[in-house]
């Protein structure tokens, strides 16, 4: 079988295996199911060693881990479980507690990555409803489709958008600029939605009450205010012309010689099945692109009459496939295939992903985070549970984004 035949064989079976999140067997999920597909890339594509690892984009892998780093600084100082502990303590006006749970997941989902974010605020927010006995399901819901919007507002809020700003060389203040209203419209809208859908079933009790959860890490003033300090000036120099990795992997490595923290402590939160995932689809999307594939179906969907880089069609392919084969899988894939250099195109790559991330529970990771933490606390929420929400949310949220376009075109 030719080179090229054999690359477009692992690449469906990849993305497959992706869209499916298991091989029958075996115990693959989707990150080891990406890395045979780069290893199988690596034996049977026919490129020479050097090649295939130039198909990883070290610059976002660098950017990731850095970001990894300084995240985990923020949660040994225990900086995330003091805000989910004062957030708790406005419960007493349901309404205000579930603006301020959102505008809070959404802003620090924006600068610190939304999955240990909805980590961190799941057990606490989760166990504190318990007590007062107000249902939490639509409260954890609201907190991961918070997550989720506010991540898409910058270049740094996940994976996929921190690829997308290297990729596409989007600059930091102008993405930020373009994405607050839009992001905005969403936040609000999902509020609205959970709100009136969810006020009347506040009462009802779906687990037994629970006690108070533990700080997983004991509150450390000095070195939250270090890492506060420390991500404020990381910040700011994005919005210079200095590398935005060199500036990152800067501050890891101002953390990991820390006088207080561990390396181990460190880089043990590091996520690193993410850096895998994402350096495995560098590799398999990189030959798939190199085949011309895909290149070519483009341009057969665009004969059929339907442009993939148009923003209508671009919005509503990026949030289905984020909702089949997941966001990261689903950037990966379309940013291999449309014109990045065109304006809106990266943009929309980012914000859809991130809005259609909160349709159903396997859209965004950290949805199923929120599900299995709550699940820990004996609360369950439903596929069903789920869905009722995000379905409306995340229509909202499109709509909004593809009527801001519209405006700015």
């Amino acid at each position: 079988m030719e080179p090229v035949k054999i690359i477009l064989t692992i690449f469906l079976a990849t993305y497959a295996g992706i869209a499916v999140g298991y091989i029958p067997g075996l115990k693959l999920n989707r990150v080891g199911i990406a890395l045979l597909g780069a290893i199988a890339v690596m034996i049977f594509g026919g490129a020479p060693t050097a090649t295939v690892v130039s198909y990883v984009n070290w610059p976002t892998i660098c950017l990731l881990f850095g970001f990894f780093v300084i995240s985990a600084q923020l949660r040994l100082s225990g900086f995330y479980d003091v805000v989910a502990e004062r957030l708790a303590g406005q419960l007493e006006y349901p309404r205000r507690f579930l603006g301020l749970l959102m505008l809070a997941t959404a802003g620090l989902s924006a600068i610190l990555g939304h999955d240990i974010v909805c980590y961190v605020f799941t057990p606490v927010t989760g166990a504190a409803l318990l007590r007062r006995r107000i249902n939490p399901v639509p409260f954890l819901i609201a907190l991961t489709i918070a997550s989720n919007i506010g991540a898409g507002t910058t270049l740094i809020g996940n994976p996929q958008n921190m690829m997308l700003g290297q990729l596409a060389h989007l600059d930091f203040g102008r993405y930020l600029l373009w994405s607050s209203v839009p992001v905005v419209f969403a936040l609000t809208a999902a509020f609205v939605i959970i709100w009136r859908m969810a006020r009347h079933h506040l009462g009802a009790i779906v687990a037994s009450q629970s006690g108070p959860v533990q700080p997983a890490y004991p509150f450390n003033r000095p070195h939250a205010v270090k890492g506060i300090v420390i991500l404020a000036v990381v910040i700011g120099l994005f919005f210079t012309s200095l590398p935005k990795e060199i500036i990152v992997l800067a501050a890891a490595g101002i953390h990991l010689a820390s006088t207080k923290f561990r390396t181990d402590d460190l880089l043990g939160l590091v996520e690193w099945p993410i850096l895998v995932l994402f350096m495995g689809l560098f590799v398999v999307a990189g030959a798939f692109e190199s085949t011309g594939y895909g290149e070519q179906a483009v341009q057969q969907l665009a004969l059929a009459g339907f442009d993939l880089n148009a923003s209508a069609n671009l919005t509503l392919t990026t949030a289905a496939l984020t909702n089949v084969i997941g966001n990261s899988a689903a950037v990966m894939l379309l940013a291999k295939v449309v014109n990045l250099a065109a304006p809106a195109v990266p943009v929309i790559l980012a914000l859809a992903n991130s809005f259609g991330g909160s349709l159903i529970i396997i859209g965004s990771v950290s949805n199923i985070i929120v599900v299995q933490q709550a699940r820990a606390l004996g609360i369950k929420i439903s596929f069903w549970d789920f869905a009722r929400l995000g379905i409306p949310v995340t229509l909202a949220s499109l709509a909004g984004l593809l009527g801001w376009l519209a405006l700015v075109r």
